[in-house]
């Protein structure tokens, strides 16, 4: 785990093990925070808050640029690792990691660009003048899947250090690679300490972490389930939701479409990620008069998509992460 710019084992010394999707098999172990290591990781972004939150605009954003350079330049190791975490597509997790450089720019030039003052006119009092200041929450949490971690953790995380505040991130516990190798490129950035935090653990750690009192803002991305668990620990902290949940993305097919296209589509929509999006087209609606042929025609293309391993480019899709996904 990362946490106040350190690499450190759990406080009981407890550690779990990550199991490769190909061959459902250990290939690494992880510490497994418990309460204590999540107050240590929240106390450390908090008493960073302060330094970094008063920051220069432009000196933030330079952070944040170094960030999506070393992301970009590291994508095959990034992308190498989630995929053997995970089951994807290394063909999708570098071109992720290579993508999510721009994030990082995009906000790094907003923060330069933005005003975090405004003025409100035509209010009923004449003799008040009254200006809207925006400022940095605190310490945000981020929670994420393990089914698109570097893509889910910089749209997080981006947005949230431009603005001046601190993180602590929990990475997955079905993959936790990918988040703790990141943790290694992130300690070469120079980061303040206790800046970004990455935690790694299971249901202690994550319900520690959504309740902590000190916590001003979460961030998360999974099922439903998890989600309103969530919603009910954060009432012991008041912080603020944002909460991308699982859901069923319907895909509308009409009579007069161009039927390739309306499949290549659909083929994308479904089978990207193996399967294991919440985005994913999950529902699909079909004009009654083309529902035979063009469903004959999906399933032919479905069976003739090559399985094998994620690390090889000519799999067309890997392996399920975990059973539960069966």
């Amino acid at each position: 785990m990362y946490i106040n710019n350190e690499f450190v084992e759990a406080e009981d010394g407890k550690r779990f093990d990550s199991l490769n999707p190909e061959n459902n098999q250990p290939w690494a172990s992880f510490p497994e925070a418990n309460t204590n290591d999540v107050n240590k990781a929240v106390q450390g972004a908090k008493d960073a808050f302060g330094g970094w939150s008063k920051l220069k605009v432009t000196e933030r954003a330079q952070y944040l640029r170094a960030i999506g350079d070393l992301l970009k330049e590291n994508a095959e190791l990034l992308g190498r690792t989630e995929t053997i975490d995970s089951g994807k597509l290394l063909k999708e997790t570098k071109f992720a990691t290579e993508y999510v450089r721009e994030y990082f720019y995009f906000y790094a030039d907003l923060a330069e660009k933005m005003e975090n003052e405004f003025p409100i006119p035509k209010i009923d009092k004449p003799d008040m003048d009254v200006v809207e200041v925006r400022e940095p929450i605190g310490v945000v949490a981020c929670i994420i899947p393990w089914n698109q971690q570097m893509f889910l953790m910089t749209t997080k995380l981006a947005p949230a250090l431009a603005a001046g505040n601190t993180i602590v991130i929990k990475s997955s516990e079905l993959a936790p690679a990918p988040l703790i190798e990141f943790a290694r490129l992130l300690d070469n950035v120079g980061l303040p300490k206790g800046v970004v935090n990455i935690i790694s653990g299971g249901v202690e750690a994550g319900e520690a972490l959504t309740s902590h009192k000190s916590i001003g803002k979460i961030l998360f991305t999974g099922g439903s389930a998890t989600g309103s668990h969530v919603i009910k620990n954060s009432s012991n902290n008041f912080a603020q939701l944002t909460l991308e949940l699982g859901g069923k993305s319907p895909v509308i097919v009409f009579d007069d479409c161009d039927q390739d296209n309306a499949l290549n589509n659909i083929m994308t929509a479904i089978f990207s990620g193996n399967g294991c999006s919440c985005i994913a087209g999950s529902l699909l609606i079909l004009n009654e008069k083309i529902y035979d042929t063009f469903l004959e025609k999906l399933v032919s293309r479905a069976k003739d998509i090559k399985l094998g391993s994620p690390l090889d480019d000519q799999s067309q899709m890997g392996p399920l992460n975990n059973l539960k996904q069966v």
